[in-house]
């Protein structure tokens, strides 16, 4: 088994992110809050949200922004529910959301999100996981600085999850019903990469290195797989326990580790993971997106920074 296990006793982390300190910042969803661990220090609480925090990506602002589901996750539900949506965590720790639909359609659970080399910010927006009762749509959304934004791909009943883009524009998601891993090009045409037929490889989150190669962690299968540009498998990292997303720092991959299924009762069983590899990762592109948009009407402002 690869890597070690560096903080324990989380609540469903996911969406880690690499800070400019050198920190990674993670979402504890059944906290309903944006955690840090800090060189030599113990996890903190960086904000409270509210909901379901799903996952995090660092602004060129400084800010991080956060994808909301609005509180619901299996059995699992949140305190203080929120609006699906976006929201902003400023480096204080103050918390906004930013918008709660997108032209003109109402976001369902937003899930992944990542910047692109276009400065706009793409997310995935499946609905409630709910294997055995799929929602009847899903889909990818892009957002520029101003907050104009638009749907790029109707996805269907397949929960796109896990997203990046790539240096060419290309976004790659996974879709965790279908156990598939999808690109679709700047021409618009999508193509799929890799299905597994093993129903234990279930794709949660993704990022590349810097030759483009995929590291895609899958919930059930105990590790991250390593694929080609081209989908053709190129290795698998075992970590153990249930890896739900990931983020590299230099030839370091931070893994996240739910720790249960994401069906089971919500328990405080997750942990943090680092790996050392012998390759880097691609950098990140940024981005920002305009103060609170006001689409529909929702905002909210909270405190965070407290030691758990």
């Amino acid at each position: 088994m690869l890597g070690r296990v560096v903080a324990a006793g989380l609540g469903w982390p996911e969406g880690p992110t690499v800070l400019p300190d050198g920190s990674i910042a993670f979402v504890e969803m059944y906290r309903s809050q944006v955690s840090v661990l800090r060189p030599g220090r113990e996890v903190e609480r960086l904000a409270h949200t509210g909901g379901g925090p799903n996952a995090t990506v660092l602004g060129d602002d400084g800010c991080l922004y956060v994808t909301q589901n609005g509180g619901v996750d299996g059995p699992w539900q949140a305190d203080q529910p929120m609006p699906a949506s976006i929201q902003r965590i400023d480096p204080d720790g103050r918390v906004e959301v930013l918008f709660t639909d997108v032209a003109g359609r109402r976001l369902l659970a937003p899930n992944d999100l990542a910047f692109g080399p276009d400065g706009r910010l793409y997310f995935t927006d499946p609905g409630r996981y709910e294997p055995e009762h799929p929602p009847a749509s899903g889909g990818i959304f892009a957002v520029d600085a101003s907050g104009a934004g638009e749907l790029i791909v109707e996805t269907g009943p397949v929960y796109p999850n896990g997203i990046i883009v790539e240096p060419d524009g290309s976004v790659v998601w996974t879709e965790s019903y279908t156990r598939r891993v999808t690109r679709r090009t700047p021409d618009g045409s999508c193509h799929q990469l890799v299905t597994w037929p093993e129903p234990e490889n279930v794709p949660d989150g993704l990022k590349a290195d810097m030759e483009g190669r995929l590291y895609v962690t899958t919930t059930g299968s105990g590790g991250v797989h390593v694929l080609e540009q081209d989908g053709r498998a190129a290795g698998f990292l075992a970590t153990g326990g249930v890896p739900t997303n990931c983020v590299f720092q230099g030839s370091r991959l931070w893994v996240t580790d739910g720790g249960h299924s994401g069906t089971a009762v919500a328990t405080q069983t997750g942990s943090l993971r680092v790996l050392d590899l012998d390759v880097t990762g691609a950098a990140c592109p940024a981005g920002h997106l305009a103060p609170p948009i006001g689409q529909s009407g929702e905002t909210g402002r909270w405190t965070g920074g407290e030691k758990r």
